[in-house]
C-alpha cells in the first residue's frame, strides 16, 4: 500500500513534551558556580545518547541528519535519537520520529493513552505530570491516510499488532524518499496526527501552552493548564 501524497502546510502542530525534559544537568547540585557548568555538560555528555548521536550518529540515524543551529535542536534531535525498544506505530527502536497532532486536544489523548499505558504496566492510576507544547510548522507533501478505511490494521488501537504494520509502511516509504504519513488519531476521533521521518522537516519549534494531567486512582485523568 502507498498512500496518496498531500500537501502540508500547517504552522502549529503540536508536540507535548515532559516538563522534566527541560531539567538542568543532573549534576548541577555537585558545583558552587556557574562556570563550572560547562564541565558539567561535558561529563553529562559521555554518556548522553543525543549528544553521542550527534557526534557520530546513532544507528540507522546519520549524524548529518540531525538538527544544528536553530531554536529547539535538542528537543528535534531527541526524538530521532531516543527510542522505545519496540517502536511506535511509524517507527521502529532503531530510529526516532517527530510525531505531532494538529490541535492541543489531540496531542494530550495520544500522550495520555501511553501514559496511561505505564501506569497499567504497574497497576498503580497515581500521578501528576506536566507537560510543556512545542509548536513546530510542516510544509510539503506527506503520504496521507485520512481516507483509508479506518477498520486498517494499520490504524489499529492495540500497538502490539498494529504498529509492526505501520513500521512495515513507514519503512517501505522511506525508501522511496518520503518526508512524512498523516493520519487520523487513533487515540482522539475527529484528531489528526503527524509524522516526520526526518529532523530537518521540523521548522520554527517554538513553546506553545502547559499541560498538566492528573491520574487519581483510575485510568481516567483530568487535565488543566499550567500557568
Amino acid at each position: 500500500m502507498t498512500p496518496p501524497l498531500s500537501m502540508i502546510s500547517e504552522q502549529g502542530t503540536v508536540r507535548l513534551i515532559p516538563t522534566k525534559c527541560h531539567a538542568p544537568p543532573v549534576l548541577r547540585p555537585l558545583v558552587d558556580h556557574e562556570d563550572d557548568l560547562d564541565v558539567l555538560a561535558t561529563l553529562e555528555g559521555l554518556t548522553n545518547r543525543r549528544l553521542n548521536a550527534q557526534q557520530k550518529g546513532m544507528g540507522a540515524l546519520d549524524q548529518r541528519e540531525l538538527a544544528f543551529n536553530v531554536w529547539g535542536q535538542t528537543h528535534i534531535n531527541a526524538a530521532f535519537t531516543y527510542t522505545r525498544s519496540e517502536g511506535n506505530r511509524f517507527n521502529t527502536g532503531d530510529r526516532g520520529a517527530w510525531y505531532a497532532s494538529f490541535d492541543d486536544i489531540t496531542a494530550i489523548e495520544e500522550v495520555a493513552f501511553h501514559k496511561t499505558r505505564e501506569l497499567a504496566a504497574i497497576n498503580v492510576f497515581e500521578d501528576e505530570t506536566v507537560y510543556q507544547a512545542l509548536l513546530a510548522a510542516f510544509i510539503g507533501e506527506f503520504h496521507d491516510l485520512r481516507g483509508i478505511d479506518p477498520g486498517s490494521p494499520v490504524l489499529g488501537p492495540d500497538p502490539d499488532t498494529a504498529y509492526p504494520v505501520g513500521q512495515r509502511l513507514a519503512i517501505n516509504l522511506q525508501t522511496e524518499g518520503a518526508r512524512g504519513i498523516v493520519y487520523p488519531s487513533v487515540r482522539k476521533p475527529g484528531g489528526t496526527n503527524l509524522v516526520a521521518f526526518h529532523p530537518h522537516l521540523v521548522q520554527n519549534v517554538r513553546p506553545g501552552a502547559r499541560w498538566k494531567m492528573t491520574w487519581d486512582g483510575s485510568p481516567d485523568f483530568t487535565v488543566t493548564t499550567d500557568d
